[in-house]
């Protein structure tokens, strides 16, 4: 039987982790109904794999910016740049960008330029901010609000793990918030009470691979085939049939996604 389409929203498979094996990583996604993904390159060394990998391969789609943990280190990007990597037909996204202050606190004001000038980008191209967020939830709901009042544009929060009051503001601006496989860890109750609480309609699904593998799968490497794994743990967490979920998911980051969404209608 063929199983439910869906898309992994967020993963990277530009990093070293997946050398070698992008063939059957993606061979193995479609067995598993995730028929799309986006690969997110971080930072400027990046941007010409992920590009290529886009290129190479039908069911990839991808995204640039720089990491927040990267905004130090890193000269920051500019509307030139970022207008140049969106003009690429399978560009479909600017970041990801956002704020981290678990590991990086300490380039905080650094990150809030970025993320301000992602941000601007994101307006200007149309296509989605893809956000990044970490122990950061105050700097983040107040940067978001603001700029959204300055001028729209569309939002996804990765992976989120933030409190419920970043998820509602996040709502309440019109953005959506993707699920990771932290959301199928046995431990995360909490998490779970926060997606259950937020419009169906705004829901992503998303590995973050090579990172943060769902059950059965946890410690080992994450990839996008993985995506089911975290959209079925949350079919039964909201009580609705996995087919049912899928379907809504695709419809949300089709709504988002345009410019994927577009390639894809080509036929």
């Amino acid at each position: 039987m063929t199983p439910p389409r869906i898309t992994d929203s967020h993963c990277h498979l530009d990093f070293p982790d997946f050398d070698g094996e992008l063939e059957a990583v993606i061979a193995r996604a479609a067995e598993a109904g995730v028929h799309r993904m986006v690969t997110i390159a971080t930072r400027r060394a990046t941007f010409d794999k992920a590009r290529a990998i886009a290129e190479a391969h039908d069911p990839v789609f991808w995204a640039a910016g720089i990491h927040p943990m990267h905004a130090a280190e890193e000269a920051p990007a500019t509307l030139e740049e970022l207008r140049a990597l969106a003009a690429h037909p399978k560009c479909v996204g600017i970041g990801e960008t956002g704020l981290d202050y678990h590991y990086t606190a300490d380039s905080a004001e650094a990150q809030k330029v970025s993320l301000r000038l992602h941000i601007a980008a994101a307006r200007e191209t149309g296509l989605p901010l893809i956000i990044h967020s970490r122990d950061a939830d105050e700097d983040m709901a107040q940067i978001l609000t603001e700029e959204h009042r300055a001028g729209a544009f569309s939002c996804v929060l990765h992976c989120f793990t933030s409190g419920r009051a970043l998820a509602e503001t996040a709502v309440e601006l019109g953005f959506y918030l993707s699920m990771s496989g932290i959301t199928a860890f046995p431990r995360s109750h909490e998490l779970r009470a926060i997606f259950a609480d937020i419009p169906r309609e705004r829901i992503l699904v998303e590995t973050d691979s090579p990172y943060l593998a769902p059950p059965p799968h946890r410690g080992k490497r994450n990839e996008p085939a993985f995506t089911a794994h975290t959209a079925r743990a949350a079919a039964e967490a909201f009580g609705m049939d996995y087919a049912d979920f899928a379907a809504r998911t695709e419809e949300n980051f089709e709504r988002l996604f345009t410019k994927a969404a577009a390639w894809e209608a080509r036929g």
